[in-house]
């Protein structure tokens, strides 16, 4: 009686050793953020499904088409926005690029496949009223009985840092103590790509981070979290962006806005006060200075409506 060949499980499948194989490259290598990699794994899962499902692939890259490749574009857009496409393709590209070095595949049927091109639209953020009130929420903690000073100071101190010295999320939840210099009001952050630069945070934030760490830190040592929750662990990104939805909500403020809106603010804000662009990019930590310039596009924006009233 002959045998029936069972399908490979997903772990054993061809594509799924080499999916490992670039993620490990892209952690160890190129010192991509989680977040990214993430991201690339689920875009390449969700494309070798499709290829599975819709043309019987085996696993072998060199048998993939750039028809197969413009029909799944197709089929993704009206899946996701442009934006997160574009993003998810970068992913797949960079497989492809990875696998050709490593002589596992012949071409990239992703190669010149042109994409759905973004809308030009200018980053949202805070206006500097709107920050005075949003910076002011914390304190309204300490205001009624039953005070709670450990989340008014910690929550005065994260926004603060957000918005003085421009951080990412990331960057803010990943500090340690050791990672400060109040007095020069400096932190040393470890950005994307994990790029380590100098972040200047002005006389406010190093207050904040002063008066919290004095008041409420349980351990204060070098190696320890500065962002930390009432057990001393280190707090989530995902706990600071619901932190910032509940501030906004106490200050009257659009809740469409994040806690990277506070990074948009702080370019904008230094941009029209008159600071150097090339500085602006060193202390967000941008690679290309056109990322940068889109914060001049917004002030320029600004300053035209400003003209109209």
């Amino acid at each position: 009686m002959t045998e029936v060949a069972q399908a490979p499980t997903k772990e054993e499948r061809p594509e799924t050793v080499l999916l490992e194989n670039f993620l490990s490259h892209l952690e160890l290598e190129r010192r991509l953020s989680p977040y990214t990699a993430r991201n690339y794994r689920q875009a390449l899962e969700v494309f070798f499904d499709w290829l599975r499902k819709t043309a019987s692939w085996e696993g072998d890259l060199d048998t993939i088409t750039r028809r197969e490749a413009r029909d799944f574009l197709v089929e993704r857009q009206r899946a996701v926005s442009r934006r997160t496409l574009r993003n998810q393709v970068s992913g797949i590209r960079a497989f492809f690029k990875h696998c050709l070095r490593q002589g596992h595949a012949k071409a990239n049927p992703f190669l010149s496949i042109s994409l759905p091109k973004l809308p030009k639209t200018l980053p949202k953020f805070l206006t500097k009223s709107q920050m005075e009130t949003l910076l002011a929420q914390p304190d309204r903690l300490l205001e009624g009985e039953g005070a709670d000073p450990f989340a008014a100071l910690r929550d005065r101190m994260i926004l603060e840092l957000l918005y003085g010295g421009g951080l990412r999320v990331s960057e803010l939840v990943g500090l340690d103590y050791g990672a400060l210099d109040l007095k020069r009001g400096v932190v040393r952050v470890l950005g994307k790509g994990r790029k380590e630069r100098l972040c200047p945070i002005g006389p406010q934030a190093a207050e904040a981070v002063c008066r919290f760490r004095d008041e409420c830190a349980k351990d204060a040592s070098l190696e320890s979290p500065v962002v930390v929750n009432r057990s001393g662990k280190r707090l989530s990104a995902r706990s600071v962006q619901l932190l910032t939805k509940k501030y906004l909500r106490m200050a009257g403020l659009p809740l469409d806005l994040s806690p990277h809106k506070l990074r948009h603010a702080f370019a904008t804000h230094l941009l029209d006060a008159g600071a150097d662009l090339r500085a602006v990019q060193e202390m967000l930590g941008h690679a290309n200075l056109s990322t940068t310039q889109i914060y001049t596009h917004v002030s320029a924006a600004r300053l035209k409506e400003a003209h109209r009233l």
